[in-house]
């Protein structure tokens, strides 16, 4: 199989022409390789192909460990590690790509709040010509951003609408879990309350058996709480890293697959549902603007070294804001499952790179540019 080799960085970006553009073909660079090595076929002295794990070095699905409430989910059957949401024909071709937006919204006057979810298997597009078999809350990856208040009330309810059993795990709060975060069955409903009683970033997840396979396929979002003080006025976004394990497609849709999350190589890792959505659509500011960037790792397995290229956090909160501040920050590590607040200040005009700084992940697609203009 041929390949054709770029020799130097300084060459690929004389060849691309702007630093965007060269920043966005040297993370497809990294993102296809792997695949294009794929193509060139099995390595039978270590039972890969293509460098990905052909077999399961943990056992498989038979093995895998059940969740904490797996008495009280209804069994999902043979169809609890297969992607459901496979449309036939030519059913892709009506789906849309669109950019998640990653803007905090505005946090609600209530302070007991009736929240609804609905659980659906559904095709996603994330990228202009990749379709995934997703599993959602309100079909999308990641689900919709939640902004209450230290204190706040939460009545939520979980309506199940997928082919598959679904439950809700809000990292955000204190409950018996094999009560509150019990599995619904499809066609059922749950509801159960709970009251925030940290402020930060928090991730939310189905905890429905196996956990691996629900978060994997993208049952996962972000609740922030605020303090009852505000934080000072900033420019405030949300960034949930996930990683995708894909099958083969089927009908033009690439299906999670459980076994590659057991093997822990992921073919793409992004924030907010899509492979670098945001190199082509930066997030922007202005200079003098606060940026406050709530990073949440949905996971399901490696960390979030997050850092802004070319300039540094000078407020970060490893866990309740606003105490205890990190100052003068290059790069912290989020963990699965974590979620940490990271501020700067706007001082210069250009084009900011965000990115997960464990570069293997980073030129998977947990890349993008924070853009200020004058």
């Amino acid at each position: 199989m041929a390949v054709e080799s770029v020799s130097t960085l300084s060459e690929l970006a004389g060849k691309t022409g702007t630093r965007r553009e060269f920043l966005i073909k040297s993370s497809l660079l990294g993102t296809l390789a792997p695949l294009a090595l794929a193509g060139c076929g099995p390595d039978e002295t270590d039972g890969t192909r293509g460098g990905v794990a052909t077999g399961n070095p943990q056992g498989g699905p038979a093995t895998a460990v059940e969740n904490p409430n797996s008495k009280l989910d209804a069994a999902g059957g043979a169809n609890v590690h297969q992607s459901t949401a496979v449309p036939s024909g030519d059913a892709t071709k009506s789906l849309t790509f669109r950019r998640y937006d990653p803007a905090l919204p505005p946090v609600s006057a209530e302070r007991n709040l009736k929240v609804q979810f609905t659980a659906m298997e559904v095709p996603l597009k994330v990228a202009p010509d990749i379709t995934v078999s997703s599993w959602t809350f309100n079909g999308d990856i990641p689900g919709p951003i939640l902004h209450v208040r230290q204190g706040d009330t939460i009545e939520f309810t979980l309506v199940n609408r997928g082919a598959l059993p679904h439950s809700m795990d809000f990292h955000s709060a204190q409950i018996d879990p094999k009560i509150a975060f019990r599995s619904a069955n499809p066609g059922q409903s749950l509801t159960f309350t709970f009251r925030a009683r940290f402020p930060g970033a928090y991730m939310y997840h189905c905890g429905t058996s196996p956990v691996l396979m629900h978060i994997g396929s993208g049952m996962v979002g972000a609740i922030i709480v605020d303090p009852p003080s505000p934080l000072p006025a900033a420019k405030e976004f949300v960034l949930v890293q996930s990683e995708y394990y894909l099958g083969e497609a089927k009908a033009g849709v690439l299906p999670f697959d459980y076994t590659k999350m057991l093997a822990t190589l992921p073919d793409y890792v992004v924030f907010n549902g899509r492979p670098g959505q945001y190199m082509d659509a930066p997030i922007k500011v202005r200079v003098g603007d606060r940026v406050r960037f709530y990073v949440v790792n949905a996971g399901p397995t490696h960390p979030c070294n997050f850092h802004v290229v070319g300039e540094q956090f000078d407020t970060m909160y490893l866990g309740a804001p606003p105490e205890m501040p990190l100052r003068g920050v290059q790069t912290f590590a989020v963990a699965p499952g974590g979620g940490m607040i990271f501020e700067m200040l706007a001082d210069i005009a250009g084009e900011f790179v965000f990115v997960n700084h464990g570069f293997g992940h980073g030129q998977k697609g947990a890349i993008g540019i924070l853009e200020v203009t004058p």
